[in-house]
């Protein structure tokens, strides 16, 4: 009998492959056979497990985008049951590994280029090299302060620059930043407006106190509800203000350190007041119409925003 003879050979060959593995030790083995959570590994026979995430230390789809059936290949033994005769396998733990130097060859402040492997609600994963992942938060895609969710500035495949802000190898971490790899927009703000300067934006937001105004992407300014208007007394920005609305307006401060931008609307016109006292003088005869009377005397509008 050939199959008597060929399963007392086998069964020498187990015997003498078990009495010879332990854990931490390293095989030659043979990919007898791939599924999609990994490939069994004949060591001589006996079969073990290489699990898919014990192949590489980076993402893989598929276990024969590492190895095919028949290849001759070195593993490490992780894990084995005498009884029950199982064993796992790694092949990644046999190469060195990657994030032992990442904060040498990837210091903060260094610029990398990666591929987008993965998006989440809070950042995206950046592969910058095999084995090596780092996460930019969504707080760090730009420096627009309006992005709902990664997958609306990048997709998965992308190949996108950026910063190093923080590597610990520690805990297998790199933090990194796209907005980063632009200058900062309210760093260089002077440069490009000054107090005075006469702006055109899109009312972002409307709140109980003013309006937000974006001038640019990244840069939004507060127009206040005191300077709507000289003479109109407004008592919502709403009442005049739309969102999604065109609106000129003067700067009137710009706080870098503090990030914050003063807009005017009413400054487009010359001060109400300003003018009515360029025209009159004390002892002038004017008319107006009574607006409001409370117990103490009585409101006369004498111009449009203008009451004695």
């Amino acid at each position: 009998s050939r199959k008597a003879v060929l399963e007392e050979v086998s069964g020498k060959k187990k015997a003498e492959t078990l009495a010879n593995i332990e854990e931490g030790v390293v095989l030659e083995g043979t990919v007898k056979n791939i599924t999609d959570y990994g490939a069994f590994i004949d060591l001589g026979g006996i079969d073990g497990l290489l699990h898919i995430i014990d192949m590489s230390c980076g993402r893989i789809q598929s276990p024969n985008d590492i190895i095919k059936v028949g290849d001759e290949i070195q593993v490490k033994v992780l894990k084995f049951d005498r009884e029950k005769e199982r064993i796992s396998l790694g092949y990644k733990q046999l190469l060195p590994d990657p994030w032992q130097s990442v904060a040498e060859r990837f210091p903060k402040d260094s610029h990398v280029r990666g591929k987008v492997v993965s998006l989440t609600d809070y950042g995206a994963f950046i592969e910058i090299e095999p084995g090596v992942e780092g996460l930019v938060h969504v707080t760090e895609m730009t420096w627009s302060k309006r992005l709902k969710h990664p997958s609306k500035l990048l997709s998965i495949g992308q190949d996108v620059e950026a910063v190093v802000l923080e590597a610990d190898p520690n805990s297998r971490r790199i933090s990194l930043g796209l907005k980063q790899v632009s200058p900062d927009p309210w760093e260089t703000l002077p440069v490009r407006y000054h107090i005075g300067s006469r702006v055109t934006g899109k009312v972002r937001s409307l709140t109980d106190f003013g309006a937000f105004v974006e001038i640019e992407d990244g840069i939004d300014g507060l127009v206040h509800l005191s300077d709507i208007s000289w003479t109109k007394r407004i008592k919502h920005p709403s009442d005049v203000l739309k969102k999604g609305q065109q609106v000129d307006a003067v700067i009137t401060n710009i706080d870098v350190d503090g990030r914050r931008l003063s807009l005017s609307i009413k400054d487009l016109e010359p001060n109400a007041w300003d003018r009515f006292f360029d025209t009159h003088k004390l002892g002038d005869v004017i008319k107006g119409r009574a607006v409001r009377f409370p117990n103490f005397g009585a409101f006369i509008e004498i111009e449009e925003g203008i009451e004695g």
